[in-house]
């Protein structure tokens, strides 16, 4: 008995464990969300006809945005030849796979009836955006998991246990640069087809506008890599196991500011455009996100903190140098690409035209996610924390040392700053 409690308290009261346990408990909550939403329908959520896309397809459209570092990193050092960033590329990848699989998660509740998901790749239907998104997703999906192998050919267990198997997965990093082009071709399709999906509806005013693509193509870019940055200090900074290079992610992060300029006048250029004329619907809409119950997260979320102020910190060397305002710049971009994604969804469906012959009065509803859309929707949030964690410890997804010696031999212990080449 006395050996089972020690081992208890090694094992399960350790700051690894508790953390675990914390996520576990949000995963079990997920897991009778789920089951009750599959059971009784969508009836249970508070998504309605003319809110039918709500927290979970935020969380879908997040995650995917945030999983767009994979293609941009991978296209860095296999496209373009730049290898000294291959670490980074290698846990951009992980993200993307995590981040891509939590996306599907939040579609498989949405779309109410899960057992007909596989007809979209049976009846083709050429003419839809939603399709040309479905068929991008399960393709680069495959990508990633292709990807990944050599990721977890690195796990000890299947090493020692499977080693044919483990070498197989290991040997698919050989065709890294051929996977990487269709990443870049797919994920690309994907990410602005996202934003056309809004923006060639018509019924939804705001949405209707062609630089959808454009912002939806850059804010996952944008996204994508701060979060592998932002993620790849952390884990340095909390577990052993992980290995960086301070001045590899100085580096990028100098680019990201510049980028970022870009985002901040493409976006000032998109508010300043629906200024301009009064347009049923649209001007409501925006009103709705920059004056009523939206404004916070537009001025604050979006514009200040998510955009402004990160800039700021990147172009300005001596905060760009100090690793936590690195990271707190990373956070707030993070934080501004959900966002901006979180105000897109759900503006569009607050200010409503009937299109009723002689009766174009703007109405206006509301939406407040229920209980099962929280519980199911922080499940997949915590599913997403859970694997890099995993990765990080058991999969060495996090460490710069993996890289030629060619290009830039580090050895970093968790937290320290040191020079590259």
């Amino acid at each position: 008995m006395k050996t089972i409690i020690k081992t208890i308290r090694e094992n399960i009261f350790t700051p690894w464990g508790l953390w675990l346990a914390i996520l576990g408990l949000f995963l079990f909550s997920a897991l009778i969300a789920g089951i009750a939403v599959f059971w009784k329908g969508l009836v249970i959520t508070n998504l309605t006809d003319l809110v039918p896309w709500g927290l979970w397809i935020t969380i879908d459209l997040s995650a995917i945005a945030l999983a767009a570092g994979a293609f941009s990193m991978c296209a860095i050092v296999y496209l373009f030849g730049l290898k000294r960033y291959e670490p980074l590329a290698r846990t951009a990848t992980f993200i993307g796979f995590t981040g891509y699989s939590m996306a599907m998660m939040a579609l498989l509740l949405d779309i109410g009836r899960p057992d007909r998901f596989w007809k979209s790749f049976v009846f083709w239907n050429t003419h839809s955006l939603l399709w040309e998104v479905t068929m991008c997703v399960l393709l680069y999906f495959t990508v990633l998991l292709l990807e990944v192998m050599p990721i977890f050919a690195s796990f000890d267990w299947l090493r020692n246990k499977y080693p044919k198997l483990a070498a197989k997965m290991e040997h698919m990093h050989h065709y890294a640069p051929v996977l990487a082009i269709f990443g870049l071709a797919l994920s690309s399709l994907h990410q602005s087809s996202l934003g056309a999906v809004y923006g060639v509806i018509k019924a939804r005013p705001i949405w209707y506008r062609p630089e959808m693509s454009v912002l939806f193509m850059f804010t996952a870019i944008l996204g994508g890599v701060s979060l592998t940055l932002l993620a790849s200090m952390l884990a340095a900074r909390l577990t052993s196991k992980a290995r960086i290079n301070d001045m590899l992610i100085e580096r990028v992060s100098q680019v990201l500011g510049y980028m970022m300029i870009g985002y901040l006048y493409w976006r000032f250029w998109d508010w300043l455009a629906q200024t301009y004329t009064y347009e049923p619907g649209r001007t409501e809409a925006f009103e709705i996100l920059t004056k009523g119950q939206l404004s916070f997260n537009f001025w604050f979320g979006e514009m200040l903190f998510g955009a402004l102020l990160p800039t700021i910190i990147l172009l300005y060397k001596p905060l760009r140098q100090a690793p936590l305002w690195r990271m707190l710049a990373f956070a707030m971009i993070v934080g501004g690409v959900v966002a901006f994604r979180f105000d897109t969804n759900i503006v569009g469906f607050l200010a409503v035209i009937p299109y009723i012959p002689g009766d174009m009065a703007v109405q206006y509803t509301t939406y407040t996610p229920s209980f099962v859309e929280w519980a199911a929707g922080l499940g997949i949030i915590a599913f997403g924390l859970l694997a890099f964690s995993v990765g990080a410890k058991y999969l060495r997804i996090v460490d710069h040392r993996l890289v030629s010696e060619e290009h830039e031999p580090v050895m970093v212990k968790a937290g320290e700053v040191v020079a590259g080449d």
